[in-house]
């Protein structure tokens, strides 16, 4: 493999620009292997959109989403980051991979933005792989969004994955296998 490839997924407070990712994970092949992180970020609510956040469960999952919510806390291994540690975690997990996603423009812009803002420069490679386009190019028709996608191409969504950062992700990734290896199951 020349150029890795960073499977990525984020969970945010909108389709709104200025929208912020509250949950990210990336999982990365390059000649080492494979690895994965997995972390939530803080971010100021203010300005999200409520049925956004509730779409991902973020006052379920979220550190800061369950504190407001007056539930109990999770355990003190759950990562949460400020906006800087995310964007330098983001920075060193995507410099010089392809980005492989459901859009991986939306979630390229959130991190483009959250790198400059603290710093840092995205330095992924300029072309990205989209996996509903890698899809519907395989069936030679439109299929539809990400659980279309796993769907069509014999990959099963975990119960409690979907609209989750790592869910997803590894729902792309396994998407990608399957394509990439020449056809459906």
């Amino acid at each position: 493999m020349s150029t890795p490839l960073v499977f990525i997924d984020t969970e945010t407070d909108g389709l709104h620009p200025g929208r912020k990712a509250w949950e990210i994970a990336l999982i990365r092949r390059d000649h080492l292997g494979q690895t994965e992180t997995h972390f939530f970020v803080g971010i100021d609510i203010r300005d999200s959109n409520p049925d956004a956040l509730s779409i991902g469960r973020f006052w379920d999952r979220h550190p800061s989403g369950r504190k407001m919510a007056g539930l109990k806390a999770l355990p003190d291994s759950v990562n949460l980051l400020t906006q800087h540690d995310a964007a330098k975690e983001v920075m060193r997990w995507t410099f010089g991979a392809h980005l492989v996603g459901a859009i991986p423009s939306f979630d390229a812009e959130i991190f483009a933005r959250m790198l400059r803002s603290n710093g840092y420069l995205p330095s992924w490679h300029h072309r990205l792989y989209c996996i509903e386009s890698i899809v519907m190019g395989h069936f030679g028709r439109p299929v539809g969004g990400l659980r279309a996608c796993a769907e069509a191409v014999g990959v099963t969504v975990p119960d409690g994955a979907e609209h989750t950062a790592m869910g997803d992700a590894r729902t792309v990734a396994e998407i990608w296998d399957v394509v990439m290896a020449g056809g459906a199951r």
